[in-house]
């Protein structure tokens, strides 16, 4: 085998690890995409859902909610003028 047969061959073993190298680098930087992707998807679902968590929230927090929970659980009423003691700060 002459040197030039030998450089020709080295260089085309050169120029296919070096294809194979840049699809496997593509194939990465294209799976890398797709999972930064579904983690949008995912970030975006979670925002959504707690939303809908801080909606329920103050719908469960909500005053008429707890004076109607008050009055027909507890047994709860609103106290009456003479019920009430006023406290004074020495």
């Amino acid at each position: 085998m002459s040197r030039q047969q030998i450089t020709t061959t080295v260089l085309i073993v050169a120029v296919v690890c070096s294809a194979l190298a840049v699809v496997v680098a593509q194939h990465e930087r294209r799976a890398g995409f797709v999972a930064l992707q579904d983690e949008h998807d995912r970030a975006d679902r979670l925002r959504e859902e707690w939303s809908m968590l801080q909606l329920e929230l103050s719908a469960l927090a909500g005053h008429s909610r707890l004076e109607r929970i008050a009055r027909s659980e507890l047994g709860m009423v609103t106290p009456g003028r003479d019920d009430v003691v006023i406290l004074k700060r020495r």
